[in-house]
């Protein structure tokens, strides 16, 4: 199994995209790129910390790549939109991506610069590439909050899980 951390907005809705998706066996929700250890939701969200909201994916390489991750997570949300996701604003919810090493963070530059299909957006894509970040889980509250609270809120349109989840993506 392999790990790479994703910030695309709230991550409610990031991480139960997430878990639509094929080869994908583990997520958590936390918090990464900020300047306080182990905040909490409270701080981040009063943008006290710097932390965005992130999701640590667990995935089996055999079953889908980093490459497939990379066009779920550029499928899922607006990259272009800084430091918000629809009507989610703050530094919190910017577009970031975390490596977990030098070659996964040459891989998500290189993704971005030329794997992306840009024509896809009007406006430049603003997603971060964040090295060092130390991933700090968020409480237990927020793990598999959609899952647990099917009317929760989501910045993510239910017709994009289903798509994640055929593979449509």
């Amino acid at each position: 199994m392999e790990k790479a951390y994703f910030a695309a907005g709230c991550f409610w809705g990031v991480e139960h995209a997430f878990k639509q998706i094929d080869g994908v066996s583990k997520t958590r929700v936390g918090y990464q790129g900020g300047e306080v250890a182990s905040p909490t939701y409270e701080q981040v969200c009063g943008k006290q910390t710097g932390h965005a909201e992130s999701v640590e994916v667990e995935f089996d390489p055999e079953t889908i790549s980093l490459k497939r991750l990379c066009d779920a997570f550029f499928f899922m949300h607006d990259p272009t939109q800084l430091n918000a996701q629809g009507p989610d604003v703050g530094p919190q919810y910017r577009s970031a991506l975390f490596p977990v090493d030098e070659k996964q963070a040459h891989f998500f530059r290189d993704y971005i610069t030329n794997s992306l299909d840009r024509s896809k957006y009007s406006e430049p894509v603003v997603t971060s590439v964040e090295e060092g970040c130390p991933f700090f889980t968020a409480e237990e509250m927020h793990q598999d909050y959609l899952k647990n609270n099917p009317s929760g809120y989501c910045h993510i349109g239910f017709d994009i899980f289903s798509k994640l989840k055929m593979g449509q993506y």
